[in-house]
């Protein structure tokens, strides 16, 4: 557990307040000190237990090193892992995930999902940013009159250096709306990993949102660090997955309730979603207007849309075209990384 200075302090202070041969007493006041997260907990009990058993604590000896994250097994022809076979298993793995990142990702087995999984977890994607109003010092910009001053002021009126400034940068919001329907269940799974390692890259400027016969925000539940609780938890938190679809309905109620009030106002926003409306289209257009003119750009990520031959003909879609900057695909992880490319561009 990473306890800074502050928390063992905290703690050591709790202490004084409880009696010591109190041991369910003593727990509590650790564990409301020391515990900075929800994954903090069972490791706090187990070294709580472990310490009150009176047995000397284990040493642990150096095992072998621990594979980085990035060194990716390859898989075999027939989908299973490959631990036996000639050639490089590095050139292999990286074979391997380069085709994996052009497939799709409803057509991938049980072993390619379990792949994809560990491609997700190590991606880094960098959120975008936006100019600020205030400026900040820097080596190269602008000359900073009120800088210079104060350093003629240190130097005794000798002109040592001048002082420049430029304009300071700010992360921008994104919101990202994942359409869980049942025809978007194959591809359910992986959009929602894919935010989640988003929102932990920038959970405070981050939002998702699930749409289906409901709209729900699922942001608190992919904070989480693990990528398997935390899409336990957004499951859990969603009453509709593999349901219906009225996009409009639900992004109604996404910005009346939150768009509006300031999260898609200057955002980048991401639709992911195949377009089959049950619903009003008229009221789908409407709303994307609405949103189109809060957010700073709105793309359409569709998973049909990177098959050959695909032509967008959905209600749905033809109701969102005049309303959104793009129509891309979003069906495989290449995808999902040029989407990512054009929200970092948004700012």
């Amino acid at each position: 557990m990473a306890c800074d200075p502050a928390r063992v302090q905290a703690f050591l202070a709790a202490a004084e307040h409880v009696e010591l041969a109190d041991r369910g007493a003593l727990y509590w006041a650790g564990r409301v000190t020391l515990c900075a997260d929800p994954d903090d907990v069972p490791r706090y009990d187990a070294a709580f237990a472990l310490w009150f058993r009176a047995e000397p604590l284990p040493v642990e000896r150096p095992g072998p090193p621990v594979p980085r994250p990035a060194r990716i097994a390859p898989l075999a022809e027939d989908g299973g892992e490959d631990g036996e076979g000639g050639g490089d298993p590095l050139a292999a793995a990286a074979s391997d995930a380069e085709r994996l990142r052009e497939r799709d990702l409803s057509d991938l087995g049980e072993a390619e999902r379990e792949h994809l999984r560990r491609m997700l977890a190590v991606l880094r994607p960098d959120p975008p940013s936006r100019a600020a109003l205030r400026r900040r010092r820097s080596r190269r910009g602008e000359l900073d009159p009120r800088g210079t001053l104060r350093e003629l002021l240190r130097s005794g009126g000798e002109p040592v250096r001048f002082a420049r400034r430029s304009t300071a940068r700010r992360p921008r919001r994104v919101v990202l709306l994942v359409d869980v329907s049942g025809s978007m269940t194959p591809y359910a799974d992986a959009l929602l990993r894919f935010a989640h390692v988003v929102v932990r890259r920038a959970p405070m400027s981050t939002e998702v949102f699930t749409l289906g016969t409901r709209m729900t925000r699922v942001s608190r539940q992919l904070r989480q660090r693990d990528p398997e609780a935390a899409l336990a938890a957004a499951s859990r938190a969603v009453p509709d997955f593999s349901g219906g679809t009225r996009l409009g309905e639900t992004l109604r109620a996404f910005l009346d309730r939150w768009g509006q009030r300031g999260v898609a106002r200057g955002a980048a926003v991401v639709v992911f979603s195949d377009g089959w409306e049950r619903g009003d289209t008229a009221l789908l257009a409407e709303q994307l207007h609405r949103l189109r003119r809060l957010a700073r750009g709105v793309v359409w990520a569709n998973p049909h849309a990177g098959h050959s031959g695909y032509q967008p003909v959905q209600s749905g879609i033809v109701a969102a075209l005049p309303h959104v900057d793009r129509l891309v695909a979003g069906h495989s992880l290449r995808s999902l990384e040029d989407v990512w490319s054009w929200v970092r561009r948004t700012g």
